[in-house]
């Protein structure tokens, strides 16, 4: 028998052609990152953060803010930067941040003279303290110090106040600008002394220490952490504290109302903020994070060496703070007439 051939049998496959096969894929992915922004698990942060300090380097303000930076940058594994914007007490930086995209990444140092003052005090504010920042978390309750040049005659308070009313107007104070805390705190010590004093605005209570040591001005109330490395060199004399109690810090320094004018008191305080409308999830990692370096020993221990108390709590707990503080500078400033310059 003959042998018999099969018909050969051919198969064809057929594939995708690339361009809807990446057109799906993409769809896919995009469909996944879509869903994923929908769940609110985005990832902050993704890029550098900046905290604007709204004065000159080496204030306090300053020193806090970098202290924080270092120690911030490893908690969210990300570069945190200070930026310096100083200028109007306060006034340029804050407006900076309030004018800044709510998305996290500009943060504001924010200090007792831009958060509880300058809106009573300022006419024309670009910026309404109240409504343009959403506070994050209390930083440091701070300690002021009265202090003097060496060579001013007065070695104590009691002196210092007999050579002002002496000479009237012949004295002359500096604060890190008018409208900050350094400036009314001065202005609460004129008041309750019954002295006159000319007050010398600054852009930073560096450049005002800076003058008081060359002999150009003859005080200032400044925040302790800026002021303390020169007291403990015997540059400046310390004076007296502001606070209602001695400074750990300086401990052989009285408080001005023990010191001669009895019911005085005034502290600086500073935190940080961020534009209004940034998010809540942001705002409480903020908090969560910045809490850990507050609770850090060696950040406490720095902080208590320069006078100054590390705080942390809540955002609530920070804005009712600031609300308090606003009620009673705002009081200060319309019962005593204060005006800036």
């Amino acid at each position: 028998m003959a042998e018999q051939k099969l018909p050969k049998l051919t198969t064809r496959v057929r594939f995708p052609s690339p361009a809807p096969l990446k057109t799906a894929l993409g769809l896919a992915l995009l469909a996944c990152l879509l869903a994923f922004a929908a769940s609110g698990q985005q990832v902050y942060p993704t890029k550098t953060v900046r905290i604007i300090v709204p004065f000159a380097p080496g204030g306090s303000t300053d020193i806090f803010a970098r202290d924080i930076a270092d120690k911030l940058a490893v908690g969210l594994a990300q570069p945190v930067v200070v930026e310096n914007r100083p200028g109007a007490a306060g006034n340029i930086g804050a407006e900076a941040v309030a004018r800044a995209a709510p998305d996290g990444y500009t943060l504001l140092m924010a200090t007792t003279g831009v958060m509880a003052i300058n809106n009573a005090l300022y006419p024309n504010m670009s910026y309404d303290a109240a409504k343009d920042f959403e506070p994050v978390i209390f930083v440091a309750s701070i300690t002021n110090v009265l202090v003097v040049a060496p060579e001013l005659p007065a070695k104590n308070v009691r002196e210092l106040i007999a050579l002002a009313k002496e000479k009237p107007g012949s004295l002359s104070f500096g604060s890190s600008g008018a409208g900050s805390s350094t400036h009314l705190s001065s202005e609460l010590f004129k008041s309750m002394a019954g002295i006159d004093v000319l007050h010398i605005p600054y852009k930073g209570s560096s450049q005002a220490l800076t003058d008081l040591l060359a002999g150009r001005i003859s005080m200032i109330i400044d925040n302790m952490p800026g002021a303390i490395g020169f007291i403990k060199a015997g540059r400046l004399r310390a004076l007296a504290v502001t606070g209602s109690k001695r400074s750990p810090a300086l401990p052989d320094v009285p408080t001005i109302a023990e010191a001669g004018v009895p019911g005085y008191e005034s502290l600086s305080w500073s935190g940080i903020a961020v534009p209004a409308g940034t998010p809540n999830d942001v705002i409480a990692r903020l908090n969560r994070e910045i809490a850990v370096v507050l609770a850090q020993p060696d950040i406490r221990a720095k902080f208590s060496q320069a006078g100054a108390d590390p705080v942390g709590g809540s955002p609530q707990e920070f804005a009712n703070h600031i609300r308090a503080e606003r009620e009673k500078w705002s009081r200060l400033i319309r019962e005593r007439g204060i005006a800036v310059n």
